[in-house]
């Protein structure tokens, strides 16, 4: 069973954000908790919190299984734009030039690789 968070409007432009994404796609959690402890990135602080609230939220359907029992892993993260605050900087001879300050949606899925057998 997977268990899915969302992390909406985030003020960190989307590229940084999947540098940081990028490390921990595919990974059992465990693994991503430590690559992004020690990713010297400020994205990575964000996608953490990301991470361990998907972990909740899977104990939560789960009850009674734990995450180190069942191998939780990283099924799918995605990274998409989100809205740009436009604002304007002085320019030369009376211009101004424009500045987009860009924010971002991430969506975390985490499933287990134990597959649980049904008899019929």
């Amino acid at each position: 069973m997977e268990a899915l968070a969302k992390l909406n409007n985030c003020p960190t432009s989307p590229r940084k954000m999947r540098l940081v994404v990028d490390l921990i796609r595919g990974e059992r959690v465990e693994k991503a908790l430590h690559i992004l402890k020690f990713t010297n990135k400020e994205a990575a602080i964000k996608v953490e919190k990301l991470l361990l609230s998907a972990i909740k939220n899977w104990e939560a359907k789960n009850e009674g299984s734990r995450p180190e029992e069942n191998q939780l892993y990283v099924k799918t993260i995605m990274v998409g734009g989100g809205r740009q605050l436009k604002r304007l900087r002085p320019a030369p001879q009376g211009r101004g030039y424009r500045i987009r300050k860009r924010s971002n949606h991430v969506t975390l899925v985490v499933d287990s690789k134990t597959v649980e057998t049904q008899t019929n």
